[in-house]
């Protein structure tokens, strides 16, 4: 999984490798990463997980090849 911004910053790596299971969806991936990466669970609910490129909702079923990234809110003028 693909860290940007602040979720980079709270987890200390651009990426975190993450074993799901099969059939599992962008809300199980949260929550593994959640596991994973205590310090990102409160950021990861407020953030967009973009598969592939195309932002997915919770429901979206990962498959083994897929590139995923969390997506942090953003602020600013």
């Amino acid at each position: 999984v693909h860290l940007f911004a602040a979720a980079r910053d709270l987890a200390g790596a651009a990426a975190v490798p993450v074993e799901l299971p099969p059939s599992a969806t962008v809300a199980g991936l949260r929550a593994a990463l959640a596991a994973r990466v205590p310090s990102l669970a409160a950021l990861l609910a407020r953030s967009a997980v973009a598969v592939n490129h195309a932002v997915a909702a919770d429901a979206h079923v990962l498959r083994e090849s897929d590139e995923v990234a969390v997506l942090p809110p953003v602020s600013g003028g």
